[in-house]
């Protein structure tokens, strides 16, 4: 598998992920069948249609915003104007706010 291709998988999966809601790369990773957690991390610092594929949606798996390739000031910015508060760093409500997808 070329990582352009992992990479567009992410993309496509993230697109589900709505509006006010956060995904973890391992969820991602998972719902593609892997346990390829950093190249699901690469897949989205590398995202050239950043935020129309929103890969600020993307936060560690305990909630931490997590890097962005635009800088985590900018990630949060926009989390917030989702109506994602961030608090310390972290998702607040992050379970409330967690994306999980469906599994085939």
């Amino acid at each position: 598998m070329t990582g352009k291709f992992f990479a567009k998988r992410c993309y496509k999966a993230l697109l589900e992920v709505p509006a006010g809601k956060v995904t973890t790369y391992r969820e991602i990773a998972h719902f593609l069948g892997t346990r390829a957690y950093r190249a699901v991390g690469n897949a989205m610092n590398k995202n050239p249609c950043a935020p129309v594929v929103p890969c600020h949606r993307v936060v560690k798996s305990d909630g931490l915003v997590g890097g962005y390739a635009g800088g985590v000031a900018q990630k949060i910015k926009l989390l917030k104007d989702e109506g994602i508060q961030v608090r310390n760093g972290r998702v607040v409500d992050f379970q409330e706010k967690l994306y999980t997808f469906k599994r085939k």
